[in-house]
């Protein structure tokens, strides 16, 4: 299985770009990730919230595969502990799926045709954080989740 996340626009932070960096260099001993930024949207001065994010879920929806299963990352979605989150990724790679995609969207979230095409969703926390530091606590858990099935020290419970 490999695991994709995309995320709309890039990280300009350069310490947080250091820190997913690392994560995802040791992420890549277990499992095949790819971190593609979709560029943000120009000139969204003249558009609605729901036209952004029509816009934005179209330019998602292209970088997908007919079998990706496709995971939202929304405040609405399912909550988990590390160890579960783990469990769900083994599910995962249980089931025989090729590629599993996260998605973290723009500033209004998600178009209804992502939801639509969406195989579930995930919420990180109740809190709000921004675009850039989710990137992180994402590449980081999944790092975290791989660590806990193969029984390293990486996680203490």
């Amino acid at each position: 299985m490999q695991i994709k996340l995309l995320a709309i626009g890039k990280t300009d932070n350069k310490q947080l770009q250091a820190l997913m960096d690392d994560y995802q260099k040791r992420l890549g001993f277990y499992v095949k990730f790819e971190l593609e930024i979709v560029p943000d949207l120009k000139n969204t001065k003249n558009l609605s919230e729901e036209q952004q994010k029509q816009k934005e879920g179209e330019l998602i929806l292209n970088k997908l595969q007919a079998q990706d299963v496709l995971i939202l990352l929304d405040e609405n979605g399912k909550q988990y502990s590390s160890v579960g989150f783990s469990e769900y990724l083994q599910k995962h790679m249980n089931s025989g799926i090729k590629q599993l995609v996260f998605v973290i969207g723009g500033p209004y979230g998600f178009s209804k045709d992502l939801y639509d095409k969406a195989h579930g969703k995930l919420s990180l926390s109740k809190m709000t954080f921004s675009h850039q530091m989710i990137r992180l606590f994402v590449i980081e858990q999944l790092y975290r989740g791989f660590t806990i099935l193969k029984n390293e020290p990486y996680h203490h419970q």
